[in-house]
């Protein structure tokens, strides 16, 4: 059997991360190929894709700056917080200014990836216009193609009772859902919170149904957006002790005490859970438009009663529980899923094979795509030195993947959960990038000086 061919790697998805991941290994001399079962770019953001989860009006919750790739910023005209629609025309025009569209097969879904015996991989992608099915051999592979596939729906007593709708958010599209009637919505993350807020605006009622008592930032402090503010103190290396108490003091002048509105108070300190960026959903509590809940303890036909003892009866529930990564193109075994989630060095690399990555298993306290970046470019470089200096690139393998499971929280404690598996302290993260990037550059006798940790990455890591 012949062996792969030595230069080509496969990267499954063409969304922010597979499209860095792409031109990252095309501009250090690697052969790919791209692989997207829609018939564009934009992963999620591609609202006409039937996997997208964006809604009519999903805006970013990072400003542009912190969003925006390094090396391609985003228009000048755009806002601090950029709809979808700009979003995904801004992914469009990346795509086309590396050139990237030639280097990915579109409508073709990867629906096998198998190690071969000889080394590499066989991956299998049938074309979703005529259902033809094309295997082809690869050197190695980045799995880019998001963790926003498998919804997770909660499980209550009494819920094959239910007389109404029930809805996961990634079914969510509009307001149109919503209009005139008595929804409950289940979750406190940025997407439960921003479907409150539009029912408040089109149901006949609205019931929102949390677990526990979450910080509502705003998009705006201290005369600037938010995030810029908490990036400026992470610069300064300001404690977290003090940044906590900053914003605790931030939160009490500009939205005040949540209990006061009938919210449950929260029951962590800031930075361990995923911020939730919202000024409006406080708002509407305060109008009587949101009606807050705590958990659903059961369902009884069109009635859904709480842990509280109180109920209510509904036409429509909405789950917004979020996500669980599954990849069923491939052996969880390759992944190390231990219990329902891989488990990874650096968010990247499995310690199954040195000649597999997953790109884009994150989940940022701030904008993503400066650290999808800067993942494409490890992910690059090491596989530029495995295939100069196989040797090398596996001994680094070996150390990296002694890290398995190690978090980059900041200091901060993530709550237990589903929600916070791929949390992430963004500088902190990009620091720990910066430092295997500056040695794998070292193994490859500095031949991508570019990218030195003295260069961009580090600005990245320092801002």
């Amino acid at each position: 059997m012949n062996a792969p061919h030595p230069d080509r790697w496969a990267v499954i998805g063409a969304g922010p991360h597979g499209l860095a991941a792409t031109k990252a290994l095309g501009q250090l001399g690697i052969e790919v190929e791209g692989f997207e079962r829609s018939d564009d770019v934009g992963g999620n953001w591609n609202f006409h894709g039937e996997t997208s989860r964006v809604y009519q009006s999903t805006h970013l919750i990072s400003t542009k700056p912190f969003t925006q790739f390094p090396d391609f910023p985003m228009p000048d005209a755009y806002p601090d917080y950029p709809s979808h629609w700009q979003v995904h025309a801004y992914l469009r025009s990346y795509a086309d200014h590396f050139g990237l569209r030639e280097r990915i097969h579109f409508r073709s879904e990867v629906t096998a990836v198998e190690s071969e015996p000889s080394g590499g991989w066989q991956v299998t992608w049938q074309n979703r216009a005529n259902g033809e099915h094309t295997q082809q051999r690869f050197a190695g592979v980045v799995i880019a193609n998001g963790h926003n596939w498998v919804p997770k729906v909660p499980q209550y007593p009494g819920l094959e009772s239910f007389t109404g709708e029930l809805r996961h958010s990634a079914d969510y599209k509009s307001a149109d859902m919503l209009r005139g009637r008595r929804v409950l919505v289940i979750g406190a993350g940025n997407t439960g919170c921003d479907i409150a807020v539009e029912a408040a605006q089109h149901a006949g009622s609205v019931l929102h149904s949390t677990r526990r008592g979450y910080y509502y930032n705003p998009k705006y402090a201290l005369g600037r957006p938010s995030d810029q503010t908490a990036d400026l103190l992470l610069a300064l290396r300001v404690p977290l002790s003090v940044r906590r108490a900053m914003y605790k003091a931030v939160l009490r002048l500009t939205v005040g005490d949540v209990a006061k509105f009938g919210l449950p108070t929260p029951d962590h300190a800031f930075y361990e859970t995923h911020p939730i960026v919202n000024q409006q959903l406080v708002y509407y509590v305060g109008h009587g438009d949101i009606t807050p809940k705590p958990d659903v303890d059961r369902f009884d036909g069109p009635r859904v009663h709480f842990v509280d003892g109180s109920s209510a009866e509904v036409d429509l529930v909405i789950c917004c529980t979020g996500y669980l990564a599954h990849f069923s193109f491939i052996d969880p075994s390759w992944l190390n899923v231990i219990g329902d989630h891989p488990v990874l060095a650096r968010q990247i690399f499995t310690p199954s094979t040195p000649t597999l990555a997953v790109a884009g298993l994150i989940q940022p306290d701030s904008g993503q795509w400066t650290i999808a970046h800067w993942q494409g470019m490890l992910i690059a470089t090491y596989a530029a030195l495995l295939r100069s200096d196989p040797a090398a690139a596996q001994a680094y393998h070996r150390e990296v993947i002694r890290r398995v499971g190690e978090r980059t929280d900041g200091g901060a404690k993530y709550k237990e959960s589903t929600r916070h598996y791929y949390e992430i302290a963004h500088q902190d993260y990009l620091r720990v990038l910066a430092a295997d990037l500056h040695q794998l550059e070292g193994r490859l006798g500095n031949r991508n000086g570019a990218f030195t940790s003295s260069g961009p990455l580090a600005q990245s890591a320092a801002r």
